[in-house]
């Protein structure tokens, strides 16, 4: 049997707007009323998972989805730079901005590097079984699923964008997946809201 893990990411805050660094907060207001306004979106799925951050959570909550949190599904650990702005670190550490983003297995934060990131998600994705599954999580995860999933080369991540609330499908089994990446949310024309999924 298939399995389809479909990813959705969390809508706006304003740690997100401001380019910070594993900036977790709540949602703003934009960012509630987006995610109410699709919250008739949701794919059908068998298991509902949210990573552990407040707008993950928040937004699984505002989707109508009622979501276990799983904590390997966290965001990328930034260790010292946690909640600092890109803008700023960049000026006060530019030779550690530059290694980090030249080379996947740096981590002159602290945290974890871009490798280890990609093999923790890529760990959660392989250890999953058929089914549908359906998860809340911030774009870094995402990202790091994606080249996992697809076997890409770790620098791929700083190509690929994903947006708030859009849906990335990978669907397959472990080794050999398929993709469909960055569709948006949107309830579908003269349908009705679907219940909450259990």
């Amino acid at each position: 049997m298939t399995l389809r893990v479909m990813l959705i990411s969390p809508a706006t805050t304003a740690a997100l707007r401001e380019v910070r660094f594993a900036g977790d907060g709540p949602l703003d207001g934009a960012g509630v009323r987006r995610a109410r306004a699709v919250a008739g979106a949701l794919p059908r799925a068998d298991r509902v998972l949210s990573g552990p951050s407040a707008r993950c959570r928040e937004t699984a909550t505002e989707l109508g989805a009622q979501a276990r949190v799983a904590e390997e599904l966290g965001d990328w650990d930034m260790g010292r730079w946690r909640g600092r702005r890109l803008e700023e670190v960049s000026t006060s550490e530019p030779e550690a901005v530059s290694a980090w983003h030249s080379d996947p297995s740096a981590a002159p934060h602290g945290g974890e590097s871009l490798v280890a990131l990609c093999a923790r998600v890529g760990g959660w994705l392989d250890s999953l079984d058929a089914g549908r599954v359906l998860a809340v999580v911030e774009p870094t995860v995402v990202r790091a699923a994606v080249v996992w999933g697809l076997g890409l080369a770790p620098e791929v991540f700083w190509r690929l964008d994903v947006a708030p609330l859009t849906l990335t499908e990978l669907s397959g089994r472990a080794g050999r997946w398929n993709l469909r990446c960055g569709r948006r949310l949107a309830p579908e024309a003269g349908s009705s809201p679907t219940p909450p999924l259990p």
